[in-house]
């Protein structure tokens, strides 16, 4: 399957950009909205069965949701005819990466009490739905943002939510193989290691976020 060619954005008219501009902060509003709800449920119900991995998917969704709102908070400025403060947006990433970092270690020092501990989590019938639809919504999602970041002649910022969007589709297939697992098998040391999987993802989400290299590996992706 071929690549989606990049539009030069100086070939684009103010009015082609404006709505593009618009599709962009409609998809970061989106996402907000979707994952304050996906995490709620998510926490939630990982909390009530004592699932690791799910309470860590749920904090996932925060994080996504922060990606979001810094997203739509400068397409918003970019339609009021506003200079981005570059400084501030690396400052923001910085801050996003750390957020990384702390879901890593509430995982990881989580899952080794579990798996220390003996303890044996319930199903969760809610969790398992919950991550079944992501692995449906956030791939779509993820590729519209893809489609505008492409439009708008490679613009980094929506590139790089995009990223941040696939990562949640990662994540969910982790999360639900585990759960799916575990609901069949009953190992519950299944649970743990969905959850240091999370907390893979993250380390290296959070190096690369740190580091804005997020972007970087989205374009290597275009030239393959």
């Amino acid at each position: 399957m071929s690549e989606r060619p990049v539009t030069p954005a100086n070939e684009l008219t103010d009015n082609q950009t404006e709505r593009l501009t618009r599709r962009g902060l409609r998809l970061a509003q989106f996402t907000v909205a979707y994952n304050v709800v996906e995490g709620a449920i998510a926490i939630t119900a990982g909390l009530l069965a004592g699932l690791v991995s799910l309470v860590g998917f749920g904090f996932d969704s925060g994080i996504e949701s922060a990606s979001a709102v810094l997203v739509g908070l400068r397409l918003a400025a970019r339609l009021r005819h506003g200079v981005a403060d570059e400084a501030k947006e690396r400052w923001a990433l910085k801050a996003v990466a750390v957020t990384f970092f702390v879901l890593a270690a509430y995982v990881i020092i989580e899952g080794i009490r579990g798996l220390i501990g003996g303890e044996e989590p319930d199903t969760s019938i809610v969790g398992l739905v919950l991550l079944a639809a992501s692995i449906v919504v956030m791939p779509l999602l993820a590729r519209a943002k893809r489609r505008v970041g492409e439009q708008l002649g490679g613009d980094k910022l929506i590139l790089a939510d995009a990223a941040e969007t696939r990562i949640c589709v990662l994540l969910s297939i982790s999360t639900l193989v585990g759960l799916g697992l575990y609901a069949l098998t009953g190992a519950a040391w299944l649970d743990p290691v969905a959850g240091f999987i999370i907390a893979a993802f993250a380390i290296h989400e959070g190096r690369e976020a740190w580091e804005g290299e997020l972007v970087e590996d989205d374009e290597d992706e275009d030239d393959d």
